[in-house]
C-alpha cells in the first residue's frame, strides 16, 4: 500500500530561495519529496508551487507545521491536504443525465478521490436512478418565484452532509451569490461551450448559427457572473457543414462528460491554485 502523503498548494510575492527553502524544510525532517511543479506569474511577480512528500513523522503534525512555515516564514497563501482526504461532494442536476450517470459511475470505481454524498435536483426525472445508484436524493422545485426559499433548503442539505464540493452536472439552474457565499465550498460547473464563445443559453444552436468548426466544453469554478469563473479544464471537436444541431449536441455530451470529470479530478487531488479569475492547474 503506498504511504501516505503531504500536498501543499502555496502562492504568493516570488523572492529568492523559495524553492530551496521549501524542499530544504522537508529534506530537514528527513522526509521524502515524490513531486514538485512551480510557475511564476512574471506580469504579476507571483510564485505559485504544488508539492507532495511522505512525511517521515506524524503526518497531522507535519502537516500543520508546514502550513506554519510556508505562512509566516514565507509569507505565502497556502493549502494543505493530505492524500487520504476523501472530500464530500454534492452533486446538483437537472432532467439532462449524461454528466449525471458518468460523475457516478466515476467515483463509483474509484477514480475521484473524494466521496459523492448527495444529489439535489430542481425535478424528479433522475429520482428513480439516484436510488438505483442508492445515493440519498433531494427534490428541491425551483421557480423565480422561490428561488431564494429554495437556495435555503438546498443549502440546509449541502451543509447537513458536510459537504466540501458542489458539482453542477447540467443543473439548469444558476446560482445566487448570496448561495455561493454561504456554501462554505467551491461550486464547479459543466459549461457546453468553448468558454468565453457562446455563453448563456443553447450554445449549440449559437455555434450552428454561426458555422463554426470548432465546439467545445468548458468546466469552471461558478461565480456570480454566469460563465464567468475561473476555468479549470477545456476540450474541443471539430465539426463541419454536414453537422446539424444534434451532431452538435451528440458530439458536446462526450466532451461535457471527460471535461467535468477530469475538473472534478483536478480539484480533489488538489492540484488547481485560483488566483483573481484565473487558474495555475498542475500536471
Amino acid at each position: 500500500m503506498k504511504a501516505p502523503t503531504i500536498i501543499a498548494l502555496l502562492y504568493g510575492p516570488d523572492q529568492p530561495g523559495l524553492v530551496a527553502r521549501v524542499s530544504s524544510w522537508i529534506f530537514l525532517r528527513g522526509s521524502n519529496i515524490h513531486h514538485a511543479d512551480q510557475h511564476k506569474d512574471l506580469e504579476a511577480n507571483i510564485f505559485f508551487q504544488r508539492i507532495e512528500w511522505t512525511p517521515s513523522g506524524q503526518i497531522d503534525e507535519e502537516a500543520a507545521g508546514f502550513e506554519k512555515f510556508a505562512h509566516e516564514d514565507l509569507g505565502m497563501t497556502v493549502k494543505v491536504a493530505k492524500s487520504t482526504d476523501r472530500p464530500k461532494v454534492a452533486l446538483f442536476v437537472s432532467k439532462i443525465d449524461h454528466c449525471f450517470h458518468d460523475t457516478i459511475l466515476r467515483f463509483r470505481s474509484g477514480e475521484m478521490a473524494g466521496e459523492l454524498v448527495c444529489i439535489i435536483s430542481n425535478h424528479d426525472t433522475l429520482k428513480a436512478n439516484a436510488e438505483t445508484y442508492g445515493i440519498p436524493f433531494y427534490q428541491v422545485p425551483v421557480s423565480k418565484e422561490t428561488k431564494a426559499e429554495a437556495e435555503i433548503k438546498q443549502l440546509e442539505i449541502v451543509h447537513s452532509h458536510n459537504a466540501n464540493l458542489v458539482v453542477m452536472a447540467r443543473y439548469m439552474q444558476v446560482l445566487s451569490d448570496d448561495f455561493l457565499n454561504k456554501a462554505g465550498c467551491p461550486v464547479i460547473n459543466i459549461h457546453h461551450s468553448f468558454l468565453p464563445a457562446f455563453a448563456g443559453g443553447k450554445p449549440y444552436h449559437q455555434a450552428h448559427a454561426r458555422g463554426v468548426k470548432l465546439i467545445g466544453a468548458t468546466a469552471h469554478y461558478a461565480t456570480a457572473d454566469l460563465d464567468e469563473g475561473p476555468i479549470i479544464h477545456q476540450d474541443v471537436t471539430r465539426i463541419n457543414h454536414r453537422n446539424s444541431v444534434p451532431d452538435l449536441v451528440r458530439k458536446g455530451k462526450d466532451l461535457e462528460k471527460s471535461v467535468f470529470a477530469q475538473a472534478i479530478r483536478l480539484h480533489l487531488d488538489n492540484r488547481i491554485l485560483v488566483y483573481h479569475n484565473k487558474t495555475v492547474v498542475f500536471d
